[in-house]
C-alpha cells in the first residue's frame, strides 16, 4: 500500500493545498500494484477529516486510514459519511476500506469495542499501531528496546488477529543505514507477536519489512510438507502425529498455515 499523508505530516495552513495534490495524484499516477491510501486527519472538532474525504473521494481511493481512533464511535461516523459518498458517486456499498490507527492510551483501553466493530461494518480491515504517538501521549520514554510501547504493541495484534483483522505495526523512525539491522530486529519481533505488516517511512526500509515477512524457499517447504502429511493422516482418522522428529497437533498445523498465508501476501505462491 502507498499511503498519501493528509494528517500530521502536512501543516495547518497547507491541508487544502495537500488535498488537491492527493486528488491529482490518484487521478494521473499510475502506481502498479500498490494498494492507495490516503490517510486522513483525526476525527475530531476540527472536521477536517470530512473536507479530506470530500476532496479524495471522487478521486477513487481503495481506502482511508483514520488517525488516533479512540472509540468504535468514531469510525462509525467516517463510515457513514463514506456511506453517502459511496451512494453518491456509484461505487458498492462498503466497498471502501478503512484502517483504524491506534496510537493513543485511550485507543488501548477501547481496542475490543473498536475490534468488535468489525463484525458489523466489513470496510474496517486493519488495526494499526503507532508507537510514537502512543508514548507521547502516555508521557512515556522511547526506549531502544521498546518496553515502554510493547504492551500496547501486543494489544493491537491480539484483538485484530481475535476479529481477523489485520494487525500493521508502527513505523520504524530512525532513517540512518546503520538502523537497519535493528529495523530487521523490531520486524521480527512485531512478525512474531502476529502483526500482518508493518508501516514504512522511507524506500529503504521496506527491503528489510519485506525479508522478514516473506518465509524463505525452506520454510515454504516445510510448511507445505507439514500440512500435507496433517491432511493425509487426518483422512485415516489421525490426530496428533510425529513429524520431523516433534509432535505435531493443530496448533503446530496453524503455524505451517500462518507461514503459506504470508508467502502468498509476498507473492511467493498462487
Amino acid at each position: 500500500s502507498i499511503i498519501m499523508d493528509l494528517e500530521d505530516g502536512v501543516a495547518p495552513s497547507r491541508k487544502a493545498e495537500a488535498r488537491a495534490v492527493i486528488a491529482a495524484a490518484l487521478r494521473e499516477l499510475d502506481f502498479g500494484r500498490s494498494e492507495r491510501l490516503v490517510r486522513t486527519n483525526a476525527v475530531d472538532v476540527r472536521a477536517w477529516w470530512q473536507d479530506d474525504l470530500e476532496v479524495t473521494f471522487p478521486a477513487q481511493p481503495e481506502g482511508y486510514m483514520i488517525p488516533k481512533v479512540e472509540s468504535a464511535a468514531q469510525v462509525e461516523q467516517f463510515s457513514a459519511r463514506l456511506d453517502a459518498l459511496e451512494a453518491a458517486h456509484g461505487r458498492s456499498p462498503q466497498s471502501t476500506k478503512v484502517l483504524a490507527l491506534i496510537e493513543t492510551g485511550r485507543g488501548i483501553i477501547r481496542l475490543r469495542e473498536l475490534a468488535e466493530l468489525s463484525e458489523t461494518l466489513p470496510r474496517l480491515v486493519a488495526l494499526a499501531f503507532g508507537a510514537e504517538d502512543y508514548a507521547g501521549d502516555i508521557g512515556a520514554a522511547r526506549t531502544a528496546a521498546g518496553r515502554e510501547v510493547f504492551v500496547a504493541r501486543s494489544l493491537v495484534a491480539l484483538y485484530a488477529r481475535t476479529f481477523d483483522l489485520q494487525a500493521i505495526d508502527s513505523p520504524f523512525v530512525r532513517l540512518g543505514e546503520d538502523a537497519l539491522d535493528d529495523l530487521r530486529s523490531e520486524t521480527r519481533q512485531s512478525m512474531e507477536l502476529g502483526y500482518t505488516g508493518k508501516l514504512a517511512i522511507h524506500p529503504r526500509h521496506l527491503p528489510p519489512i519485506y525479508e522478514v515477512f516473506s518465509p524463505t524457499a525452506e520454510e515454504i517447504a516445510a510448511a507445505q510438507r507439514l500440512i500435507h502429511a496433517h491432511e493425509e493422516h487426518q483422512a485415516h482418522g489421525t490426530g496428533a502425529f510425529a513429524f520431523d522428529g516433534r509432535m505435531v497437533d493443530m496448533p503446530i498445523v496453524r503455524a505451517a498455515q500462518l507461514v503459506i498465508q504470508r508467502a502468498r501476501a509476498a507473492g511467493l505462491l498462487e
